[in-house]
Protein backbone atom coordinates (compact mmCIF):
# COMPACT_ATOMS: atom_id res chain seq x y z
CA UNK A 1 0.00 0.00 0.00
CA UNK A 2 1.73 3.45 -0.71
CA UNK A 3 0.58 6.57 1.08
CA UNK A 4 1.05 10.42 -0.10
CA UNK A 5 1.82 13.26 2.24
CA UNK A 6 2.10 16.62 1.07
CA UNK A 7 3.11 20.20 2.22
CA UNK A 8 4.15 23.61 2.02
CA UNK A 9 7.18 24.54 3.72
CA UNK A 10 8.62 28.00 4.50
CA UNK A 11 12.18 29.01 4.54
CA UNK A 12 13.20 27.67 7.74
CA UNK A 13 10.21 24.96 8.48
CA UNK A 14 10.35 22.10 10.51
CA UNK A 15 6.85 19.87 9.76
CA UNK A 16 6.42 16.40 11.54
CA UNK A 17 4.18 13.69 9.93
CA UNK A 18 2.64 11.77 12.06
CA UNK A 19 3.36 7.68 11.22
CA UNK A 20 3.14 6.23 14.74
CA UNK A 21 1.16 3.35 15.64
CA UNK A 22 0.39 1.78 19.62
CA UNK A 23 1.82 -1.77 18.29
CA UNK A 24 4.65 -0.16 15.63
CA UNK A 25 3.68 -3.20 13.44
CA UNK A 26 3.45 -0.91 10.72
CA UNK A 27 6.63 0.33 8.78
CA UNK A 28 7.20 2.57 5.99
CA UNK A 29 9.72 2.84 3.63
CA UNK A 30 10.26 6.28 1.39
CA UNK A 31 9.99 5.68 -2.46
CA UNK A 32 9.50 8.99 -3.96
CA UNK A 33 10.53 12.39 -3.16
CA UNK A 34 9.32 15.31 -5.50
CA UNK A 35 9.62 19.51 -4.83
CA UNK A 36 8.87 22.49 -6.96
CA UNK A 37 8.46 25.89 -5.34
CA UNK A 38 4.90 27.81 -4.88
CA UNK A 39 6.22 30.81 -7.77
CA UNK A 40 8.32 30.51 -10.40
CA UNK A 41 10.92 32.95 -8.67
CA UNK A 42 14.67 32.26 -8.71
CA UNK A 43 15.20 29.86 -5.58
CA UNK A 44 17.55 27.46 -4.19
CA UNK A 45 16.34 25.65 -1.32
CA UNK A 46 17.28 22.23 0.44
CA UNK A 47 14.65 19.64 1.65
CA UNK A 48 15.56 16.70 4.46
CA UNK A 49 13.65 13.80 5.70
CA UNK A 50 14.57 12.80 9.20
CA UNK A 51 13.13 9.79 11.67
CA UNK A 52 13.87 12.09 14.35
CA UNK A 53 13.74 15.42 15.08
CA UNK A 54 16.56 17.49 14.19
CA UNK A 55 18.34 20.32 16.31
CA UNK A 56 18.22 22.85 13.24
CA UNK A 57 17.56 23.73 10.09
CA UNK A 58 20.18 23.78 8.13
CA UNK A 59 21.29 23.52 4.12
CA UNK A 60 23.57 20.87 4.94
CA UNK A 61 23.52 17.57 4.00
CA UNK A 62 25.09 14.61 5.67
CA UNK A 63 24.63 11.46 4.58
CA UNK A 64 26.61 9.67 7.18
CA UNK A 65 24.06 11.16 9.86
CA UNK A 66 21.88 7.90 10.43
CA UNK A 67 18.54 9.95 11.17
CA UNK A 68 18.19 11.04 7.59
CA UNK A 69 16.01 9.12 5.58
CA UNK A 70 15.94 11.12 2.05
CA UNK A 71 17.35 14.52 0.55
CA UNK A 72 16.40 16.66 -2.38
CA UNK A 73 17.70 20.11 -3.57
CA UNK A 74 15.51 22.33 -5.47
CA UNK A 75 16.83 24.86 -8.04
CA UNK A 76 15.05 27.69 -10.57
CA UNK A 77 15.94 30.75 -12.31
CA UNK A 78 13.77 32.99 -14.25
CA UNK A 79 16.24 35.28 -15.00
CA UNK A 80 17.49 34.77 -18.34
CA UNK A 81 16.59 31.56 -19.21
CA UNK A 82 14.33 29.50 -17.25
CA UNK A 83 15.34 26.07 -15.83
CA UNK A 84 14.67 23.98 -12.83
CA UNK A 85 16.87 21.44 -11.24
CA UNK A 86 14.88 18.85 -9.12
CA UNK A 87 17.27 16.49 -7.59
CA UNK A 88 16.42 13.88 -4.55
CA UNK A 89 17.81 10.92 -2.79
CA UNK A 90 15.46 8.44 -1.35
CA UNK A 91 17.68 5.85 1.19
CA UNK A 92 14.64 3.20 0.38
CA UNK A 93 16.28 0.30 2.37
CA UNK A 94 15.52 2.16 5.73
CA UNK A 95 12.06 1.12 7.29
CA UNK A 96 10.85 2.98 10.27
CA UNK A 97 7.43 3.24 12.31
CA UNK A 98 7.67 6.23 13.70
CA UNK A 99 7.08 9.89 13.04
CA UNK A 100 8.95 11.79 10.37
CA UNK A 101 10.46 15.25 10.35
CA UNK A 102 10.56 17.25 7.42
CA UNK A 103 12.79 20.56 6.81
CA UNK A 104 13.06 23.55 4.11
CA UNK A 105 15.94 25.82 3.98
CA UNK A 106 16.48 28.15 1.38
CA UNK A 107 20.27 29.21 0.81
CA UNK A 108 19.79 32.56 0.77
CA UNK A 109 17.14 34.80 2.32
CA UNK A 110 14.20 33.82 0.50
CA UNK A 111 10.12 34.78 0.71
CA UNK A 112 9.53 31.66 -1.54
CA UNK A 113 7.77 28.51 0.11
CA UNK A 114 8.51 25.34 -1.12
CA UNK A 115 6.14 22.44 -2.23
CA UNK A 116 6.76 18.65 -1.54
CA UNK A 117 5.00 15.53 -2.39
CA UNK A 118 6.32 12.17 -0.81
CA UNK A 119 4.87 8.57 -1.50
CA UNK A 120 5.51 6.21 2.00
CA UNK A 121 5.52 2.05 1.19
CA UNK A 122 3.78 0.94 3.84
CA UNK A 123 4.58 -2.65 4.80
CA UNK A 124 3.84 -4.86 7.85
CA UNK A 125 6.67 -6.12 10.47
CA UNK A 126 6.93 -8.76 12.86
CA UNK A 127 7.21 -8.29 16.32
CA UNK A 128 10.88 -7.89 16.29
CA UNK A 129 10.72 -6.21 13.32
CA UNK A 130 8.68 -3.82 14.94
CA UNK A 131 10.64 -3.62 18.23
CA UNK A 132 14.51 -3.64 15.85
CA UNK A 133 12.81 -0.45 14.13
CA UNK A 134 11.61 1.20 16.85
CA UNK A 135 14.52 1.26 19.35
CA UNK A 136 16.48 2.68 15.66
CA UNK A 137 13.82 5.61 15.68
CA UNK A 138 14.13 5.95 19.68
CA UNK A 139 18.15 5.77 19.41
CA UNK A 140 18.83 7.76 16.08
CA UNK A 141 21.35 4.51 14.97
CA UNK A 142 21.27 2.93 12.07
Amino acid sequence: MIKSFRGKLADGDLQRIRLSTNDGKRGYKIRKIDLIANVGNNMECCFKVFSLKPSAVTVDIDFTDPTLLGAGNYTSDSASEHYTINESIVFDTMTFNQDIYVTGKAQSSMDVKLNYYIELEQVTLDLNEATVATLKDMRGRE
